[in-house]
Order: C-alpha cells, then structure tokens, then sequence
C-alpha cells in the first residue's frame, strides 16, 4: 500500500488486487454518505523499531438504518442539502428525505 501525505491530506494507494479489495472495504465500514462517517483514532504508539504496523481504532456511529427517522418524501424533483456537514442530495419525485449529522436533510428551493 502506497500512502501519500500532503498537508493534511492523505491518500492511499493500494498496490495489489488484495488491498484494494481490503481499501474497499474499509471504505465502506468509514462512510455512510446518507448518515454519518467513522473516523480513525490512533492507538498506542508506532515505534518502526519496535513495531511492524500502527493501529488505528474505528470510531462513530454505525449505520443503523432509516427506521429511527420520520419517512418524509419530496413533492418534486428537488436538492437537499446537510447544513452541517454541507453534503448535498439530488432527490427525484416520491424520493425519501435522507439523514444525515444526526437529522433529515432539508430541501433547498
């Protein structure tokens, strides 16, 4: 795996078909684009001398599913928008509002 840091941007590059399937997955278990992402949190230390790997716990909520959630559906095609995390959503006719940050997205005019 190829890690590129620049800035505060960091970029991982899989070199084998196994770590992309494994960066896919990981992908995965992080974002929920229509709830909420995970993040990353150190554990321990990374010593290169002592150590082969560093270790990073999961944190966050887990998806859970739109059951915790009022079911509201949109009139007409329209946007929505997350206002805390500015993530926007097309949404077609009949579409279901979706969560995000803890609440439903809201319609834009």
């Amino acid at each position: 795996m190829k890690i590129n840091i620049e800035k505060n941007l960091v970029e991982f590059t899989p070199e084998n078909s196994d770590e992309t399937i494994k960066l896919q997955s990981l992908w995965r278990m992080m974002v929920d684009c229509a709830r909420f992402n995970r993040k990353l949190v150190p554990i321990g230390e990374y010593i290169p001398q002592q150590s082969e790997f560093a270790r990073f716990v999961i944190e966050g909520e887990k998806g859970t599913g739109g059951d915790e959630y009022p079911e509201v559906y949109v009139d007409e095609d329209c946007q929505c928008i997350c206002y805390t995390c500015n993530k926007y959503a097309m949404l077609k006719q009949g579409d279901r509002i979706p969560p995000c940050c803890g609440k439903l997205m809201e319609a834009l005019d």
